[in-house]
């Protein structure tokens, strides 16, 4: 279910220039070092591990929670997105109104922004493509009888359901697809736009011989909320809701992760999904999770989570009534014909933890620390060619070992995702966040540092972003939680990890746009 509009949307023009805690805003452009980076990944020193296939400890145990963010293991009650997918979008009108959209303009709200969102977020492994009907369907019952609302009654919500069901099935062959979503007149007097959900059912909807587990309800008005869609969509592939929802209904709804995933807000600046979520759904490569384990430093290289290689075309990036239609690269930009883009926790999340600037040390011991991933085959490190000015590499170091074809290092194949675990149910992440892909409308850049609970449910903080800087914040006129706006670690800054013994420096940005970090745990 999507988070509603924040209120300060309505307010940004009047509070430009607000701080926090007296503290003077902090922002400050990337620094664009020139440096190259050899290898993803470094531990300092010997006794370093290896550990192949990248499994326990990083990779945590799915538990019984809602939406689990256990990596281990797939639910398999939930379609994976590792091929494309094929959603038929059925538009249901009510006696009591005329629909005063056409099918045709409600499609092109949704597509082919949703398509594009994950043909960039799953470097062009993934898309959706949208099988839009060409007619109103009209439910036999006004729309005001189902007493549609956000928490909606389980009886009522049945009942529309059922009767969608059944006045769609007639025309439409539900075998065909792989999701559903059941489209509401946006101006029907009875919708309301904030009841847009995934429905999971314990007893499938049964049509022409398939199994109906799930269905997508859209009530948006017209035109929609942005990404509104993909969020949903998200859900049937098993991903958790991370906005927190006050208990009064009148507090802020994202103090978990702010901007930075589309789980928390539709309308974040950088709503691109955490790489947690891009690993749980198969969209990153086991050589492109680093995992950190044991006592000590270890230094690595971290990709920008958007940038990703060229890939062949996935499917469908736009739709046309009647049909998928389009298709995608790597980057998610393609020629699109037909309908065109419609331009509970801690209250912070953050702990007392902070930043200090160049010149701080982490002060742990260089010799223990381990990076587990695949085993680099003998001599390829001899093998890789450095630039003028690329660091050296001691003979010991841990590198990472492309998959046969691929291109080097700083394309899109690199290291995206580090992981320290800090229990049988939670690990610290770190990921490089850039302005391209998804997130090209970031308000900050740097190393995001996040915290992952497996055990917790959808809705209750399964992911919490970690701020860096917490006496500050950036882009009240546009950020859903300026709050956590600036939480990425910057160039030449140490953080230190609130609860857990783990520090963060951010030692260089090299000329491909990646992030040399150095990570201390013990």
């Amino acid at each position: 279910m999507p988070r509603p509009l924040p209120l300060r949307v309505l307010a940004r023009g009047a509070l430009r220039g607000r701080v926090r805690d007296g503290a003077p805003r902090w922002r400050s452009g990337a620094a664009m070092f020139t440096s190259m980076a050899a290898l993803a990944a470094t531990s300092l020193g010997p006794g370093h591990a290896l550990a192949e296939p990248l499994v326990s400890p990083c990779a945590l145990t799915r538990t019984g929670a809602h939406h689990s963010e256990g990596v281990d293991t797939w639910n398999a009650a939930y379609e994976r997105p590792a091929r494309p997918l094929d959603a038929v979008m059925v538009f249901l009108s009510f006696p009591d109104s005329a629909p005063r959209t056409t099918p045709a303009e409600l499609t092109g709200d949704y597509f082919p922004a949703t398509s594009r969102f994950f043909e960039q977020a799953s470097y062009g492994r993934f898309t959706v493509r949208p099988h839009p009907q060409r007619a109103w369907i009209q439910m036999p019952h006004a729309s005001t009888s189902y007493a549609i609302q956000r928490d909606w009654d389980a009886g009522d919500r049945s009942a529309y359901l059922r009767d969608a069901l059944s006045v769609a099935d007639p025309k439409i062959d539900f075998s065909r697809y792989d999701v559903v979503y059941f489209v509401a007149d946006p101006d029907a007097p009875g919708v309301d736009s904030d009841a847009t959900k995934v429905v999971n059912l314990d007893t499938p909807l049964r049509a022409d011989g398939k199994d109906i587990r799930r269905v997508v309800t859209v009530f948006e008005k017209h035109p929609p909320d942005r990404l509104v869609l993909a969020h949903e969509t998200g859900h049937v592939f098993d991903l958790p809701d991370l906005y927190h929802r006050p208990t009064d209904g009148k507090g802020d709804w994202d103090t978990y992760v702010g901007d930075w995933d589309l789980m928390g807000s539709q309308f974040g600046l950088a709503p691109d999904f955490f790489g947690w979520h891009k690993w749980r759904l198969g969209w990153l490569e086991p050589h492109q999770v680093a995992c950190v384990v044991g006592t000590g430093v270890t230094r690595l290289t971290l990709e920008p989570l958007e940038s990703g290689p060229a890939k062949q075309a996935v499917g469908s990036a736009g739709a046309s009534p009647g049909g998928a239609v389009g298709a995608a690269n790597g980057s998610g930009v393609s020629g699109v014909s037909g309908a065109a883009a419609s331009s509970n926790g801690a209250d912070n999340a953050n702990g007392a933890g902070g930043v200090s600037g160049p010149g701080a040390a982490g002060g742990a011991s260089e010799r223990e620390a381990g990076w587990q991933g695949p085993r680099v085959p003998s001599g390829a490190l001899r093998a890789t060619s450095r630039a003028a000015g690329a660091p050296r590499t001691s003979p010991s170091a841990v590198g990472v070992a492309a998959p046969p074809g691929s291109q080097p290092f700083g394309a899109g194949r690199g290291t995206k995702l580090a992981v320290v675990p800090t229990g049988p149910d939670s690990a610290i992440a770190l990921e490089a966040r850039g302005s391209g892909g998804n997130d090209s409308s970031t308000c900050e850049q740097g190393v995001l540092v996040y915290r992952v609970r497996s055990g917790t449910e959808s809705g209750n903080g399964p992911i919490q972003v970690l701020d860096a800087h917490p006496r500050t914040e950036s882009c009240w006129e546009d950020s859903v939680y300026p709050p956590l706006a600036d939480a990425p670690v910057r160039l030449g800054e140490t953080f230190k990890v609130p609860g857990a013994n783990v520090s963060v420096r951010v030692e260089d940005k090299t000329a491909s746009g990646s992030w040399t970090v150095r990570i201390t745990t013990g």
